[in-house]
């Protein structure tokens, strides 16, 4: 397995919330209010966990924070209403958790954690992510960010049917497919076409999409091919990858891999997903749906070696919005 410096998943949770008192403004955020139906029992997880067990259940934590619009859109969609709402009830006991909040939860009968304790020790950067949790309460699988409707409906298939003990989602996801609906994989002007990675230094985005992607089409109708995006992709070599296939690529390490190897080294459980390099090492991935605000700044973050003063993308990502508002740019986070 690739040795990574650091990998960072997007953080989501703080993008949302940041107002200044003059200049520009940051728009896009969202208020709601989670489901009334949701498991609320004294937040005693472990007797939760029970209780799910005893109804055939699985636990599903749903890490959340206020003003996040990509919370709000899972909630929407699969919690509030959706062809996955009823799936949802059936087989999920689900408990919300605030990133920031300050409630008590029992994990244990001898552990007790607020929910920012919860959300720090389970290193959950972002929101929404959400991780059920298996018979022994411990984490059996975990997604991080949004998803949609369509790839949401396969995860909660996937650990319903407690795949997650003997496969990978993708190999879930692949053993499943429908031909008749494939994803084709859409051309892009600033793909390029590279297998050989071995002292490749510069500024690398490694695109993994696969013929079962649900979110495909969108990222390209209505992400990367916007000019502002563009412009950031093209300070890195841009290359895709079928993520079920077994080519031959040599690593940054001068070793032998493969697309599917990649996905699974990486822990790559949404399509499309990215890795980022600089210098040879993986800095970061993405992991789930950004918009254009969110995707141009982890892009920066990389190509001008922020990563390099700011070790954590979240810090970077205030300082990057500070500049903006200060300049007088209003920023739209749903854009």
């Amino acid at each position: 397995m690739v040795l990574m410096r650091r990998i960072f998943i997007l953080v989501i949770a703080f993008f949302c919330i940041n107002t200044y008192a003059d200049s520009g403004k940051v728009v896009g955020g969202a208020l709601y209010d989670v489901p009334s139906w949701f498991t609320d029992s004294f937040l005693d997880v472990a007797e939760d966990a029970q209780d799910a067990l005893d109804e055939n259940k699985t636990v599903l934590l749903y890490f959340h924070l206020d003003g996040c619009p990509y919370c709000d859109a899972m909630l929407t969609q699969n919690f509030k209403s959706g062809e996955n709402l009823a799936f949802i009830k059936k087989h999920f006991s689900v408990v919300a958790v605030n990133i920031k909040g300050a409630r008590d939860i029992t994990m244990s009968e001898s552990e007790s954690k607020t929910e920012q304790a919860l959300s720090e020790i389970l290193a959950v950067k972002y929101t929404p992510t959400i991780i059920f949790l298996d018979e022994d309460g411990k984490q059996a699988f975990r997604t991080n960010g949004y998803r949609d409707v369509a790839a949401f409906r396969q995860v909660l298939e996937y650990v319903a049917s407690k795949s997650y003990k003997n496969t990978t989602l993708s190999n879930y996801i692949e053993a499943k497919q429908n031909t008749s609906q494939a994803y084709t994989f859409i051309n892009h002007a600033s793909l390029q076409v590279a297998s050989n990675f071995q002292e490749f230094d510069q500024p690398v985005a490694i695109l993994f999409e696969d013929k079962d992607c649900t979110a495909c089409e969108d990222f390209h109708q209505n992400l990367i091919n916007r000019a502002d995006v563009k412009a950031e992709l093209d300070k890195y070599l841009f290359v895709r990858f079928d993520a079920y296939s077994d080519q031959k690529i040599i690593g940054f390490d001068g070793k032998l891999t493969s697309p599917r190897q990649m996905v699974k080294d990486y822990d790559l459980n949404y399509r499309p997903g990215i890795l980022l390099f600089d210098e040879g090492e993986n800095i970061t991935k993405i992991d789930g749906k950004l918009y254009s605000f969110h995707f141009n700044t982890v892009l920066r973050y990389v190509s001008g070696k922020h990563y390099q003063y700011y070790p954590k993308f979240s810090t970077y990502l205030r300082a990057r919005q500070a500049e903006l508002l200060e300049k007088g740019i209003n920023i739209n986070i749903v854009d």
